[in-house]
């Protein structure tokens, strides 16, 4: 592939399998790491990006002409297990996780972008952006115009990227569970502050688990879900975890 698109502008678009159960892992890795097959599947991943992809660009010259984008398209499963041995990955300091249309653990991910000739080394940019942002962000690369004639949910990332502005080009998000709407993100631009509220949850299995032991992965819909009426509402800026709802008595405004 690298060979015939050399000269020329191409798009590779790679999904692996790994990190992902059953978390197929070749001999050369199992036992590599400290944090079981679930470790040994990273690390694995970590290698063939790294050799198979990014090593070639560079050898290839491409590197300061190749914009690269790593991401995730969930949080870790939770419920993922082989006895006592946690097969689905961690979610730090946010709730719930993989099958959660709403709560942060599920639909939070990283964002990886290298692009030597173009973007400094090291930037940390704390803005939330959407993986719907990779296909108007590709048509700019590619000097092309999005369609106008429908909205376009997605936004560039290159002028969040370049530092041409501060904040993401989304003033709110839309968090789907399958064709259902579990969560609304607002990020109130005169104040910084981010808010969002919870229209449906999914019902934990054991209750205080954080996550659907019982169903293996939580439903979206049905008595799997609770609804709320009025929303739940959390001020992400400050409870990242979403521990504490806000009430009237909290929150007054």
């Amino acid at each position: 592939f690298y060979f015939r698109n050399k000269h020329r502008p191409f798009l590779l678009f790679v999904s692996l399998l790994h990190v992902h159960t059953p978390l197929i892992t070749t001999e050369k890795f199992q036992g590599r790491s400290r944090h079981g097959l679930y470790g040994d599947n990273v690390e694995e991943m970590d290698w063939m990006v790294g050799k198979w992809l990014l090593d070639v660009i560079d050898k290839k010259g491409l590197k300061n002409t190749t914009f690269t984008y790593f991401a995730s398209d969930h949080g870790g499963s939770l419920e993922a297990h082989r006895g006592n041995a946690q097969l689905g990955g961690w979610n730090g300091i946010y709730k719930g996780g993989k099958g959660m249309g709403g709560w942060e653990g599920g639909i939070r991910v990283p964002g990886i972008v290298r692009w030597p000739g173009v973007l400094p080394a090291g930037t940390v940019i704390n803005e939330l952006t959407s993986l719907m942002d990779i296909f108007p962000t590709v048509v700019h690369l590619a000097g092309g115009v999005v369609p106008q004639d429908r909205v376009i949910d997605g936004r560039t990332l290159l002028p969040l990227l370049q530092g041409t502005v501060q904040h993401s080009g989304h003033e709110f998000m839309f968090h789907y569970c399958g064709v259902f709407l579990h969560a609304v993100r607002w990020h109130q631009k005169d104040s910084g502050t981010i808010w969002k509220a919870h229209y449906a949850t999914p019902v934990f299995q054991p209750e205080a688990s954080g996550a659907c032991f019982g169903r293996g992965i939580c439903p979206c819909f049905g008595d799997g879900v609770t609804h709320h009426d009025p929303p739940l509402l959390f001020d992400l800026s400050r409870d990242p975890s979403e521990a504490n709802p806000l009430s009237a008595d909290t929150e007054p405004l």
